[in-house]
């Protein structure tokens, strides 16, 4: 062993001191550089576990988010069809309606009409036969030659009514 320190000029002080330098250099690189490291180094492994854990709680949010947006979409889609269909029902009821109002008032429109012509018919008749017997003492008092008294007027003019 002394052939090997003499070869390497190893001196068993130095070797302390050294060992002494190396021990309050790691002490001095523990305190204020490694420890500081492994804490930053913790904290950020901290923020990326809690980003991760942000990310997932995010993604479960928005899947929650979009299924409750399809479900919404899917009821707001029937809830239009059915306000569309009764809309639809509404319009064929009213439209039955209106054209049964229209046949009414074409059927009450016809009758009045009927009603009037029957009515004017009436009338004419009645005219025309007044004319008639009008026309008919006229040509009496020609064939008599004069008037004859009123009385034989009006049963002239029932006789020829009658007729």
């Amino acid at each position: 062993m002394d052939s090997i320190i003499n070869t390497f000029h190893i001196d068993w002080k130095i070797m302390i001191a050294q060992a002494f330098n190396f021990g309050v250099v790691f002490i001095v690189l523990y305190v204020f550089a490694l420890k500081p490291l492994i804490k930053t180094m913790k904290e950020r492994t901290e923020k990326i576990e809690k980003g991760i854990v942000d990310a997932k709680k995010n993604s479960e949010i928005l899947n929650n988010t979009k299924a409750e947006y399809e479900e919404i979409l899917v009821k707001a889609r029937n809830e239009a069809n059915n306000i569309f269909q009764e809309g639809r029902k509404e319009a064929e009821t009213k439209k039955t309606l209106m054209l049964e109002k229209a046949k009414e008032d074409v059927v009450v429109m016809i009758e009045n009409g009927k009603k009037t012509l029957e009515n004017e018919k009436i009338k004419m008749v009645n005219e025309a036969r007044e004319e008639i017997a009008s026309i008919s003492i006229k040509i009496a008092e020609k064939i008599l030659g004069s008037k004859v008294d009123g009385s034989f007027d009006e049963k002239t003019i029932k006789e020829l009514s009658n007729i």
